[in-house]
């Protein structure tokens, strides 16, 4: 008790160096922490865009391009698959439902996804979450069109509105599908999701607007088919870029699987999704170590700073030890004094760090999740994260043991000597 209470009065001493050394710990743990609950969001973010999917099939190409096209809308297909291929895997017992998925248009820079109502049904994200509807519906006809929360967000879309989408993928493009306008019939809730950005039409709606198209040629003039006309013409898909399956069980996947890769009559690839992601996660590890190791170094640098503190305080303290070694004090006082004060300064910039992380989530939480679709939930600190604290807590006092020791060496002799 006397060393504990000797301590506290000894840093009131000095409360700005005290201050400035414990905020310096406290931003460098909040660094820490909050790296760590961006990486893990993030993870979990990236393995919650589809759930409840077992395959993913489209054409033959490499594991990550396809789930990166047909999941989070990256890059574009090697090609496309036809509508009797897709109508032959729809026909398999062993298969329970399917999504079909058709890319290739866009509007304002974000996504057009043609497919049917079994989306809204079907399509799973986090923890089997099903889509849901802020307003409105799924579309019905062939020109209606559903926004992620993101597009009607950011473009400022509301109910009944006429959109035009473009062909191609391009934020820019030069050929629109003005003569073929889509009206907003529904607007979905968020979900932290490439779904977010996403604008949905029908395969019809996607085939109406192609209809008097040639190769990916737009009509010449006065062979245009007007949006009426296209209604009363055969508006069944040719092809589509991808389609997603839900198997009746489980034991099946790797069946199906073969299946699609050893199809005769188109070069196919099925993917599972989750060893996909896997796979794609393991791409990013070296920035995620980066991250980490960047983190750590500055905490470090935080220790380091309250190391330089103790020992420039030392030579200032010389007759302090000393008084204290002459009125009783036993060397081992002189050290537990140091070492208490590191103790206490990690304690207090842990805290401290803790308290601005929370603050940072709670007032930040929004914005990340409008910004970059990433939700960081406000959670009590893992045990990974009480080990991280109790890790830099048991540095700083082995730092502490520097200083501490030569106070323990020569406070007494070194206090007495008169230096010139």
């Amino acid at each position: 008790m006397p060393i504990l209470t000797l301590t506290l009065r000894s840093l009131l001493n000095r409360k700005v160096t005290v201050f400035l050394t414990v905020t310096a710990i406290a931003f460098s743990i909040t660094l820490l922490l909050g790296v760590e609950k961006i990486r893990s969001g993030a993870r979990s973010s990236f393995q919650n865009t589809i759930s409840g999917t077992d395959l993913i099939i489209g054409a033959r190409t490499g594991p990550t391009q396809l789930l990166l096209y047909a999941v989070f809308r990256i890059g574009n297909a090697t090609n496309n698959i036809s509508w009797e291929s897709y109508q032959d895997f729809v026909r398999l017992k062993d298969i329970k439902w399917t999504i079909p998925l058709s890319l290739g248009d866009s509007h304002r820079g974000y996504r057009v996804l043609g497919t049917t109502q079994d989306y809204f049904q079907y399509f799973q994200f986090g923890q089997k979450r099903t889509l849901e509807f802020v307003e409105g519906r799924p579309f019905q006809e062939v020109y209606d069109a559903v926004l992620g929360a993101e597009v009607a967000r950011k473009l400022k879309y509301q109910m009944g509105q006429k959109i035009v989408l473009a062909h191609g993928v391009s934020e820019v493009s030069f050929f629109d599908h003005a003569d073929k306008p889509f009206r907003v019939v529904g607007i979905l809730k968020p979900t932290g999701t490439p779904v977010d950005q996403t604008i949905h039409v029908s395969l019809q709606g996607i085939e109406a607007i192609h209809i008097d198209w040639q190769e990916g040629v737009p009509p010449a003039e006065g062979q245009e088919v007007s949006a009426e006309q296209a209604l009363q013409m055969n508006l069944q898909p040719k092809t589509i870029t991808a389609f997603l399956v839900g198997l009746q069980s489980k034991f099946g996947i790797f069946k199906i699987q073969r299946a699609a890769n050893e199809y005769r009559e188109e070069p196919l690839m099925a993917v599972l999704p989750g060893a996909t992601l896997q796979s794609l996660w393991r791409t990013f590890s070296i920035a995620e170590n980066s991250l980490r190791l960047i983190s750590i170094f500055v905490v470090l640098t935080g220790l380091m700073g309250m190391l330089t503190a103790l020992l420039t305080s030392l030579n200032e303290r010389r007759r302090e030890m000393a008084i204290l070694r002459s009125v009783g004090a036993r060397p081992w006082h002189i050290f537990g004094l140091l070492v208490g004060e590191a103790l206490f300064l990690a304690l207090m910039g842990g805290l401290l760090g803790v308290a601005l992380l929370y603050g940072c989530l709670f007032l930040g939480q929004p914005w990340i999740e409008r910004q970059w679709n990433l939700f960081l939930p406000i959670q009590m600190l893992s045990l990974y994260d009480c080990a991280i604290l109790g890790g830099v807590v048991s540095v700083a006092v082995l730092i502490g043991f520097i200083p501490a020791w030569q106070a323990y060496r020569h406070s007494l002799a070194d206090g007495l000597t008169i230096r010139i």
